[in-house]
């Protein structure tokens, strides 16, 4: 006999076949016939109560649901989830739920097996590519990031300046990963020539508001962007007054506070040689262009003084006219404190011939290996009369580049590079080599060299400068934002001091140049 698993009650059998198995007895429970208690009923012993029969929980049994006249007494109930009354598990076979749950354990175990270890970090090696400072002095700091992040190496590669900035731009252009710097070094007007290849940084390096406390206001306005942060400098410099100490106590002159004073102590302090009438010593390095260190910083430097928006330089002819005026001012007359026919002013003033002269301060160390006996000393750049002051900085930031493989590792390691300890500890280690390291960027950390005569000058003016495309010694070779934008403006001081040009005509000049390098690098 073939019968269906889920059926106690199987009223399909021949009524004519033998009867089988044990009957439910009829006593208490009502039958539809009356049966011979003597053929059907179980020995006492044997006999067990109905609820024990289908569970405790059983449903009561209803009269109707048991056999009628022939048909075959009830089977003793399966031990089958299925024959339970309703319950929580009562809709499927306890075999078919087993292996259901089987199946779905399988499944799962297979999918943890295959799954991808994202989550297990392999060894990395960060290239950092530098200028300015060498291998040496860097392994401080590379040293101590792998102890604090074992996974993660940075190979700190020192760069020729010769063709830096173009070789940045074609390796990393060039959409290949192979021999691409991970995180370099720019200059803060590269900003927006770099658009394209700089990574901006997550907040977890450095919040905006992290960086507005850390950093000067000139660092926001050049390495901020629609508020993404795009470099962290480790270093910050700003063009400064070098003075000639024995001629300034010997003519009895202070240090120049305003232009008014310094165009004052210029006059004075200008000799010429009574035989030639050529200048002998020069009071001041201003006027000419090609012969003048950090010329268009000083020219810069007047701009913004002038009030010129740097970012909409085109549209101040009148002021850039003033500036001008002023400027070619000193090498124009009977009796001009500078010309074309001196040496460059670094080594003039170098030299005892040049009693003023403006520079940053990787100048003092140019200057002191030119001539280690030159008494000076270095002071804020003079300021409008009456008006506030204003200062022009020039310095390098780290970046990480948009193409590197490894971003997520190079934003843990500029993390490391934004702390104030590592600031300190690269200064310290590049004061070991030379005489100071680089001036801090960073404003808690200012007044720690407030007793450094050579470099508090620099840090002093940093709250209040500013900065522009015209800036001077940053390698960034021919086709780039400062190179054209110098050119421009050399070639319109030339024409107005050497060409005897008109000014206007060289400044509607230099603006329409500059117009057009604005253009071409989205500066607004």
């Amino acid at each position: 006999m073939i019968r269906d698993e889920n059926v106690v009650f199987d009223n399909q059998n021949d009524p004519n076949q033998p009867q089988q198995g044990v009957q439910v007895p009829a006593q208490g429970i009502g039958s539809v016939q009356q049966q011979d208690p003597a053929q059907n009923q179980l020995p006492v012993e044997n006999q067990q109560p109905v609820d024990q029969a289908f569970g405790q929980n059983s449903a009561p049994i209803d009269n109707q649901s048991l056999p009628t006249e022939g048909a075959p007494p009830a089977e003793p109930p399966v031990d089958d989830l299925s024959s339970s009354p309703p319950g929580f598990f009562n809709a499927l076979p306890l075999k078919k739920i087993i292996i259901g749950v089987g199946v779905l354990l399988l499944v799962v175990f297979l999918v943890i097996l295959f799954m991808p270890k994202n989550n297990e970090q392999k060894d990395v090696t960060l290239t950092w590519w530098g200028l300015w400072e060498d291998e040496a002095v860097m392994k401080i700091l590379t040293d101590e990031f792998t102890r604090e992040n074992p996974k993660i190496k940075v190979n700190y590669v020192q760069q020729n300046p010769r063709q830096y900035r173009e070789r940045i731009t074609a390796r990393i252009g060039n959409n290949k990963t192979d021999d691409v710097p991970d995180v370099f070094v720019y200059h803060n007007s590269w900003t927006p020539m770099f658009s394209s290849i700089l990574l901006p940084f997550s907040e977890d390096v450095i919040t905006p508001e992290e960086f507005e406390k850390a950093y000067y206001p000139v660092m926001q306005d050049d390495l901020v962007k629609n508020g993404a942060i795009y470099g962290i400098p480790l270093g910050v410099d700003t063009l400064a007054l070098f003075v000639n100490t024995k001629y300034l106590k010997d003519a009895d002159i202070d240090p120049p506070k305003t232009w008014d004073d310094f165009t004052a102590a210029t006059v004075g302090l200008t000799v010429y040689d009574e035989s030639t009438g050529r200048i002998a010593t020069a009071g001041a390095a201003l006027g000419t262009y090609n012969n003048i260190t950090h010329a268009s910083d000083i020219l810069s430097l007047l701009f913004v003084q002038q009030g010129i928006d740097m970012k909409n330089f085109p549209a101040s002819a009148d002021r850039q006219q003033q500036v001008f005026d002023f400027y070619t001012s000193f090498a124009k007359g009977q009796k001009p404190s500078w010309n074309t026919t001196l040496d460059e002013s670094i080594l003039t003033f170098s030299s005892g011939r040049l009693a003023m002269f403006f520079g940053y301060s990787w100048d003092i160390l140019r200057i002191k290996a030119l001539n280690p006996d030159l008494e000076f000393s270095i002071h804020p750049v003079p300021s409008l009369p009456g008006g506030e002051k204003v200062a022009f900085a020039s310095y390098w930031a780290q970046g990480i580049s948009s193409k590197s493989p490894y971003q997520k590792e190079a934003l843990v390691f500029m993390k490391y590079l934004a702390k104030k300890e590592t600031a300190e500890k690269l200064f310290a280690e590049a004061s070991k080599t030379r005489e100071f390291g680089q001036p801090y960027a960073r404003t808690d950390l200012a007044d720690t060299l407030k007793e450094n005569q050579l470099l508090y000058p620099f840090i002093l003016q940093l709250p209040y400068a500013k900065s522009s495309v015209f800036s001077s010694d940053t390698q960034d070779g021919e086709g780039g934002i400062n190179s054209i934008s110098n050119t421009y403006l050399g070639n319109a001081v030339n024409a107005i001091v050497s060409e005897n040009g008109s000014i206007k005509s060289s400044i509607s000049t230099l603006s329409d140049g500059i117009r057009q390098v604005y253009n071409k690098y989205g500066i607004r």
